[in-house]
């Protein structure tokens, strides 16, 4: 059960060196980055925090805007690949042999998918990805998108989704496992209680894992999806979207 963050101690944050945080939903507000947000990462920049965007976006989205903001990184497709901001290189942090076929496969699921459910829309950024495929999350009810996720997982798929996306993925490739790989090789020195990790949607639940992240913050709109997370953020912000994620923030810097 969440707790807000208000009732978190009074130095829960002080040790913090890392934010792994969630973009879409998150850092956006009704799908726009705002002035305020960048007001809010450049405070961080300042401090001895680093930050790493963790989000189901593309890689083709991911590398410009961990370019533009000021970020250490980010991890694309719910943990399919890293790009690091510092040496401006990208690496996939899911083992795939064969891009090419690794997407006829993906692009076979999807037409399977249509089949059944021929109201699916492929996602206009479907054509930048690597190792996972794409559709609008729109109109979708929480029971089709249980049956799309058994035919996923038949076909030797996961599946998940967000405020604005579905996604088909490789087993085992998620964002929690992901951002640990990062971590081991890029902030091998951090602990996992110097960690905090943010989001809002289903696609996030790995990162709310307490045994694997103690400290998780979910903005406010992640309550809309109370049902259907088995793991909850150990805390939720009293704001939604990026105004959630300011006032994470600024109890932050409170204890620095």
């Amino acid at each position: 059960m969440s707790r807000s963050i208000a009732e978190a101690s009074p130095n829960c944050w002080k040790n913090v060196r890392l934010i792994a945080t969630d973009m879409d939903g998150t850092l956006t507000r009704e799908g726009k980055f705002t002035a305020e947000l960048l007001q809010s990462l450049e405070k961080i920049a300042q401090t001895e925090i680093d930050v790493i965007i963790v989000t189901g976006r593309s890689a083709g989205w991911v590398e410009a805007v961990a370019h533009y903001l000021p970020v250490q990184g980010a991890i694309a497709e719910n943990g399919g690949l890293f790009y690091d901001n510092q040496f401006l290189t990208s690496r996939l942090t899911t083992a795939i042999d064969n891009i090419d076929l690794h997407r006829q496969r993906l692009a076979q699921t999807f037409q399977l998918l249509q089949s059944k459910f021929p109201h699916l829309k492929e996602s206009r950024d479907n054509r930048f990805r690597l190792t996972d495929w794409t559709f609008d999350v729109a109109e979708l009810t929480t029971t089709e998108l249980e049956l799309i996720d058994n035919i996923c997982q038949q076909e030797g798929w996961s599946f998940t989704y967000s405020t604005v996306q579905c996604h088909i993925k490789p087993l085992g490739q998620d964002k929690a496992i992901a951002l640990k790989s990062v971590l081991s090789q890029y902030f091998p020195q951090l602990q996992s209680t110097q960690v905090v990790t943010v989001g809002d949607s289903p696609n996030d639940e790995s990162l709310f894992e307490a045994s694997q992240f103690p400290f998780s913050v979910g903005v406010a709109n992640v309550l809309h999806y109370r049902e259907q997370l088995q793991h909850q953020p150990t805390y939720v912000t009293s704001k939604a979207e990026v105004e959630g994620f300011r006032e994470l923030v600024e109890l932050i810097c409170q204890q620095i």
